[in-house]
């Protein structure tokens, strides 16, 4: 029997087809909306997410990709790193409330109360948030004392793969991994070093695989993005004696560890040692490294191809990739290989179908989450039957790619003129920050507080429009500049 080439996503958006989250979750903050409602309502995009990608020829599903709110969110809740701030205590098998998990996102309205009062819903801020590794997602991130205890306070990942195993879905549970946790995470406390919390931190991690493995799942995926950091030797020691526990947690469950958003650099070999099944790699950001793994990995490892871009909109060229990456992986066992996106297609729109206003040359050229299915599923007919097999796809994917790559509305003869004129001198300023920023005040006279991604002179625009700053002399010496 032909051993086919399995495909993954990784990730799936969550919003649903027609924005169901958030309006269930703007129901439910304006309470409108009841908990239950709003559980039903992720179950309902679970399962339309897990059958979606089923029918679309994934064969290997995640689970626990799904979030409420947010993925990182999730795992703090998990392991029960919830600020004392927000009222919540571990112990006693107490699963943190959903008011408390919201609270944690977007804080808590209240008066301010005398906090020995008691029965009082005290403000609360949220936890900050910032942007997630090079996507345009972002993430809240946990906060951390120095003597932080973990507990396993959730067991959404158990939950969900047993709520797809019910729909007859075998699915691949999907975490964040330990060390990648810890690196995200912040203190107040003076000289903190989050890896130091790491044991403690793991015997969550192992009890959460045990009971993966007991309910059923042979795989899970463990996301470590950090590992494309340039990290320390110790940070390196963390993640052989991380993963040295993991394995042995629940020895008959093969982990996949996933890396994206970059090159595995300097730690390729600490990478290529660890004693997981698989590792995914991303191929989109860091295509250069897929020589090195294919030569220095033992023949046994499970690699999933990250080739399809997770993170923009663009159709592949995919007979491009087929050319590059088959020399490459010539005897490498199908049976150990998968072809995947380069990471989560959370990042991405869901369906192009369901955008009807857009002209068609540039409908032609684009793929959302539903087409990078399809273009992933032409990659593993390729690689596991020919191109000839898929002859028909990979044409119509070339002639997008050579449309785009000479169309007017693309490539505008006025703008590349334009560019052959640039000369050295043009792209140095002639004149100080100062002198500059006073003629931009008072030609581009922008009100207050104009929404730019210039925060710099919206500032400086405000100063000056208060009287902060009156001379230009100012400029040059305000500490905004």
């Amino acid at each position: 029997m032909l051993q086919k080439v399995p495909v993954a996503t990784l990730g799936w958006p969550r919003i649903g087809h027609r924005r169901e989250l958030t309006h269930a979750l703007e129901r439910y903050w304006s309470q409108r909306f009841a908990d239950d409602d709003l559980f039903e309502t992720a179950r309902t995009l679970r399962k339309a997410n897990w059958i979606e990608q089923r029918e679309r020829g994934v064969t290997i599903i995640p689970s626990n990709d799904f979030s409420l709110y947010d993925h990182v969110l999730d795992i703090a809740v998990m392991v029960g790193a919830v600020p004392e701030r927000y009222g919540w205590r571990q112990g006693g098998g107490v699963p943190v409330p959903l008011d408390t998990y919201f609270a944690m996102g977007r804080g808590r309205r209240g008066k301010v109360a005398d906090t020995t009062t008691a029965g009082i819903d005290h403000a609360v801020r949220a936890m900050e948030m910032t942007k997630w590794f090079d996507t345009n997602y972002h993430y809240f991130v946990p906060e951390l004392a120095d003597d932080q205890a973990f507990a396993l306070s959730s067991i959404k990942p158990v939950d969900e793969f047993l709520e797809a195993r019910a729909l007859g879905i075998h699915t691949r549970p999907v975490i964040l991994g330990p060390i990648t946790f810890l690196k995200l995470s912040k203190s107040s406390a003076r000289g903190f070093n989050p890896i130091a919390l790491l044991p403690k931190l793991l015997s969550v991690y192992e009890e959460l695989l045990r009971r993966l493995k007991l309910a059923g799942a042979d795989w899970v995926q463990i996301d470590e993005p950090s590992l494309v950091f340039e990290l320390i030797p110790n940070e390196l020691a963390a993640f052989e004696f991380a993963y040295d526990r993991l394995s042995k947690a629940a020895p008959d469950l093969k982990i996949m560890l996933a890396t994206y958003s970059g090159p595995l650099g300097e730690n390729l070999r600490t990478t290529l040692s660890l004693p997981v099944t698989g590792l995914h790699i991303d191929l989109v950001r860091a295509p250069e490294q897929l020589e090195s793994i294919g030569r220095l990995a033992r023949k046994d490892l499970v690699l999933s191809l990250g080739l399809i871009d997770g993170c923009n909109i663009w159709r592949a060229n995919l007979s491009a990739m087929l050319e590059w990456i088959k020399p490459i992986l010539a005897g490498w066992p199908l049976e150990f290989l998968e072809v995947a996106p380069s990471c989560s297609l959370l990042h991405v729109p869901l369906d192009l179908e369901e955008e009807t206003a857009l002209d068609q040359d540039i409908k032609s050229w684009l793929a959302f989450a539903t087409e990078k299915m399809k273009e992933l599923s032409v990659l593993a007919s390729a690689l596991s039957e020919g191109r000839v097999v898929v002859a028909a796809e990979l044409k119509s994917a070339d002639d997008a790619a050579e449309t785009r790559a000479t169309s007017p509305k693309v490539h505008d003869p006025r703008v590349e003129e334009k560019l052959t004129g640039i000369a050295d001198g043009m792209v140095q300023r002639k004149s100080a920050f100062a002198e500059r920023s006073w003629f931009q005040i008072d030609r581009l006279r922008l009100p207050p507080f104009p929404t730019t991604t210039i925060g710099s002179l919206r500032i400086l625009r405000k100063y000056a429009m208060h009287g902060r700053l009156t001379r230009r002399d100012d400029l040059a010496t305000s500490p905004m500049n």
